[in-house]
């Protein structure tokens, strides 16, 4: 079982002067217009999950959702009103000053839609700050920035200041900074929106690169449901600063929860996103096609060569054994089933 890394129990975040009354009159059961008519805002209302070490959890909604406040309240750059959160099983709302900035200089790495990068200061120097910070010696730190340059593919520009970089290279010198003091923990709030749609999609694949190697335990926010689909190993909607749900994206579009989840997820290109076996059924004895399918492939690259066959299709893992089989009529009510149908 997968080590947990953050834990949040029944976390609460209300602005406004009479936050922490007026949540413990109403027990816990919170409604957002109620508590702003009475002049507070619900930030998160709540919010109750597990990341496990390792995993990339997607928080999303539209603006307004308690997405970015979640997230705070987790680094504790805001304090949550009510509720507990454990980072590795320490208590985190527990934490003297001197020990959150201890944790946080040594397990996080926070990454954020502006680059903040110091103007003054050239990339190596920007990436070496906040080493320099923890005391350490200028060669070391200095040496630990080339290799992140490296990691994120800056060779040769590490004398460059920020401006004379693109976009997408400034967000990489964000990155590299950040994963400078080698967090264990790595908190994105919407690191990719400023970039235009190129430089976007190829970031978010140096992003995928990145954890392959260093696995570290993400949690990363945005509001594009493509993004989320392709970085997440879950993903937590959010609407009016409650989760909606907390499930893998094949969960999430096969079986949306609520009706927000479901109108959120009716759009999306499904065969871009379910995998076969997402779909497969149990094994049968029947007469199976020759044509073989791998569990793991995507329904969308492999959808033409199923719809020729005749037969089911045995599915297999990657030692070449069959798990399940899946027909071709199956494919279709899949990615067409769910869908709005215009009249």
């Amino acid at each position: 079982m997968s080590k947990v890394v953050i834990k949040c129990d029944s976390v609460y975040k209300i602005f406004g002067a009479k936050a922490q009354k007026m949540l413990q009159e109403a027990n816990g059961n919170v409604d957002a217009k109620t508590f702003q008519d009475k002049g507070c805002i619900v930030g998160v209302n709540n919010a109750s999950f597990e990341v496990s070490k390792g995993e990339i959890l997607v928080v999303m909604g539209l603006s307004g959702s308690g997405k970015s406040t979640l997230l705070r309240c987790i680094s504790r750059l805001t304090e949550a009103t009510a509720g507990k959160i454990f980072i590795e099983g320490v208590d985190l709302l527990s934490l003297s000053n001197k020990q959150l900035i201890d944790l946080r200089r040594n397990k996080m790495g926070m990454v954020f839609q502006s680059f903040a990068l110091l103007p003054h200061k050239t990339v190596v120097e920007n990436i070496a700050f906040p080493l320099q910070i923890k005391g350490i010696k200028t060669q070391e730190t200095i040496k630990k920035a080339m290799e992140m340059i490296k990691l994120v593919g800056l060779d040769g520009r590490e004398n460059y200041f920020p401006r004379e970089l693109s976009g997408g290279q400034q967000q990489r010198v964000g990155i590299a900074r950040s994963l400078a003091v080698e967090p264990d923990i790595w908190f994105l709030d919407e690191p990719f929106s400023a970039l235009d749609p190129l430089i976007r999609k190829e970031m978010q694949d140096e992003f995928l690169r990145l954890q392959l190697k260093l696995q570290k335990t993400i949690m990363f926010i945005t509001h594009d449901f493509d993004e989320a689909l392709k970085l997440a190993d879950r993903i937590i909607i959010m609407k009016d600063g409650i989760i909606e749900q907390l499930d893998t994206p094949a969960n999430i579009v096969l079986n949306p929860e609520t009706d927000y989840v479901r109108r959120f997820t009716e759009e999306v290109p499904r065969e871009k996103v379910l995998k076969i076996e997402d779909v497969m059924d149990e094994i049968s004895n029947e007469n199976l096609s020759d044509f073989k399918v791998s569990k793991d492939s995507i329904i969308g690259h492999v959808a033409n060569k199923i719809l020729s066959q005749d037969k089911n299709i045995a599915v297999v893992d990657d030692s070449n054994q069959i798990v399940g089989t899946v027909n071709p009529s199956k494919i279709i009510s899949t990615v067409f089933g769910g869908k709005r149908k215009n009249i």
